[in-house]
């Protein structure tokens, strides 16, 4: 037991000192920093009354971008940084499906809404919508039925939205210590 809560403070501890030192950059031309990011998308989960696991999904959704070292200018240049994957790889095994998926998913919700909503992709920041080319465009019929069969997609779907929204300069939201308890006992329930 006291190996998983070790595991459990080591991945915590992990979190905070990546979002205390890069968490402080801007988020892709948004007028948010990626922590103020996943803050306002954590929060935004909360006030909705999402499960924990979905929760902590909207917090951490981003946190790939925080992982790379690409230049912050990158979709600019061309160059789609994969921020989806690389979260979902780190994530995976530490965290449940219930988070990762929706995590791994969320870009995937992004084309399949451009798919099926014909108001969304209007709604997106230019940024978003300058990724989005990176990132294929909307789907296809064919890749919006195999998005629909895949295991947690409704959740990305609403990860998604929190996403589009948790873009709002100066929006006050709880700190990060807040969401660390909801962390823990998602991680603790993972390893248990």
């Amino acid at each position: 037991m006291s190996d998983q809560h070790d595991e459990v403070h080591d991945v915590i501890a992990y979190l905070s000192e990546l979002f205390s030192t890069r968490g402080g950059s801007l988020y892709g031309g948004e007028p948010v920093t990626q922590l103020e990011h996943g803050l306002q998308a954590a929060f935004l989960a909360e006030s909705e009354g999402a499960g924990p696991e979905l929760v902590v999904a909207a917090l951490l959704h981003d946190v790939g971008h925080l992982l790379h070292d690409l230049p912050a200018g990158a979709p600019e240049e061309g160059v789609d940084d994969l921020h989806e994957r690389l979260a979902a790889e780190w994530l995976a095994g530490r965290f449940p499906n219930s988070v990762v998926e929706p995590i791994r998913l969320h870009v995937e919700a992004k084309r399949y809404l451009c798919a099926v909503d014909p108001n969304y992709r209007a709604s997106l920041s230019a940024p978003s919508d300058l990724s989005l080319q990176l990132q294929g465009g909307p789907m296809t019929a064919g890749e919006s039925e195999l998005f629909r069969g895949r295991a947690h997609h409704a959740d990305a779907v609403r990860l998604r939205r929190w996403d589009d929204q948790a873009k709002v300069a100066g929006l006050a939201t709880p700190p990060l210590e807040h969401f660390l308890p909801e962390i823990r006992m998602v991680l603790l329930a993972h390893v248990a």
